[in-house]
């Protein structure tokens, strides 16, 4: 439903990285008044990496981004509908650069659209909360520990979910005494030098731990719920005297022993647990939110919760799509929402819509942690629908595609050698890489 009406609201977007600028970036376009509170010190949220981390408190920590991560996606399908991710001469021109690079394109996206004015930094915020029909936040400066309350019409939390470690549970964890991290605080791979590592899970990072610590540990042991693994990890183990793979773990001993649920055994100096992240909103003052085995709910197309639509939404919730321009399709369609330009369905109706896809997802057997795991470009498209954001290009979901099946057959080498030149360059000379000049965006 579209209405011409425009009303302007104050908002305040908690999280300056992906999500959180676009979101600024696009309540700005509709003419509201916002309020950016980052915590950190820069923008780019997740791809601001930081080196200084302390293995004992790894909460007081936001970046999980290790010295040598690479983009698993191509850059040409990152960039956002009106702001391409170009390669920029004198910085990593790489197509599948180093996570700098992305951090670097965050802060061009914010100097060219002008959102940097409406960012207070090192501002951590406490406290969210509705009091007559109002949002109080309570944010804490860093350096001063000053408390600062204000008042809002809206709040749109884009705190990502790369943050709160996923551990699993296993018999003896408390038990063993060696060193035990999530990699969430894994930066580069010398404290594991002439070590045997366990690395529990082979998700893409741990994937990319183990072979980055296969150059360096005496021995690296991946721990996989199947031991029918790609062909990509195949070939790396195949490669490799000192990387094997086991089944998962059942017991784990006070002296290091690692036990498997096969009978296996093994001794490790150190275990790196690479099993993910939870959502978490420590600040969030409502009922009208649960976090329930990784399920943020209830909410209206993983953005809005019924009872306390639309003045609270969540952008950056959604998994396994690509995610910059869905995040920017949330983030018009949550301005126009607030602006009055469009409205929501009644609370009964969205209720209702959610029970239907929380039910279509029991069916399909998907387990209730990957309720926001989308996998799906027909979403996508349905989803830009809300507030006429452009369907998803061919090329784009393409490229997307060409990308999961070569890092599936050649782990280690997919960022580096492709076979998707034809695709590239349909997107190369496309309105989404030409609408730009490379040179007019200053480095």
């Amino acid at each position: 439903m579209v209405s011409e009406k425009n009303q302007s609201k104050h908002v305040c977007v908690i999280g300056a990285g992906p999500s959180g600028l676009v979101s600024a970036r696009e309540l700005k376009k509709e003419g509201h008044t916002v309020t950016v509170l980052e915590q950190n010190y820069e923008v780019g949220g997740q791809w601001l990496y930081d080196p200084n981390v302390e293995f004992e408190d790894p909460m007081s920590i936001h970046s999980s981004v290790y010295a040598s991560l690479r983009l698993t996606s191509p850059r040409e399908i990152m960039g956002f509908s009106d702001f391409p991710f170009i390669a920029k001469k004198g910085r990593d021109m790489r197509r599948f650069p180093g996570h700098s690079e992305l951090f670097l394109y965050l802060k061009d996206f914010c100097q060219w659209f002008g959102l940097r004015e409406m960012i207070r930094f090192n501002t951590r915020v406490e406290y969210v909360g509705m009091e007559n029909m109002k949002w109080i936040v309570r944010s804490k400066e860093k350096k001063s520990e000053k408390i600062i309350e204000e008042i809002f019409d809206a709040v749109v939390v884009a705190t990502g979910h790369y943050s709160k470690p996923r551990m699993p549970v296993i018999k003896g964890m408390n038990e063993w005494r060696r060193r035990q991290i999530h990699s969430h605080v894994y930066r580069v791979p010398e404290p594991f030098r002439d070590e045997v590592v366990m690395v529990v899970g082979n998700s893409l990072s741990g994937q990319d731990i183990s072979t980055e610590l296969v150059e360096i540990a005496k021995e690296v042991h991946i721990s996989a719920k199947s031991l029918q693994v790609s062909e990509g990890l195949s070939k790396v183990i195949s490669k490799h005297q000192n990387l094997h793979l086991h089944v998962q773990i059942d017991t784990l001993f006070e002296d290091g022993r690692v036990l498997f649920i096969d009978g296996s055994l093994v001794i490790a100096d150190s275990i790196i647990y690479c099993t993910g992240y939870s959502y978490s909103f420590p600040f969030l003052d409502t009922k009208g939110i649960v976090v329930d085995d990784d399920r943020v709910g209830p909410l209206y197309e993983h953005t809005f919760p019924p009872s306390l639509a639309p003045s609270l939404s969540f952008v950056g919730i959604p998994r396994k799509l690509i995610g910059f321009p869905f995040f920017e399709s949330q983030a018009k369609w949550i301005a126009q929402i607030l602006s009055g330009k469009r409205s929501l369905p009644s609370w009964d109706e969205m209720m209702n819509s959610i029970q239907e896809f929380y039910n279509s997802r029991d069916i399909a057997g998907i387990p209730k942690h990957n309720t926001h795991d989308i996998a799906n470009f027909e979403y996508c498209d349905k989803y830009g629908d809300f507030c006429d954001f452009p369907h998803l290009e061919e090329w784009r979901k393409q490229l997307c595609l060409a990308a999961l099946k070569n890092s599936e057959k050649n782990l280690e080498t997919y960022r580096d050698l492709w076979d998707d030149d034809e695709v590239l360059q349909e997107a190369l000379q496309s309105s989404h890489f030409t609408q730009i000049d490379p040179e007019s965006i200053p480095l």
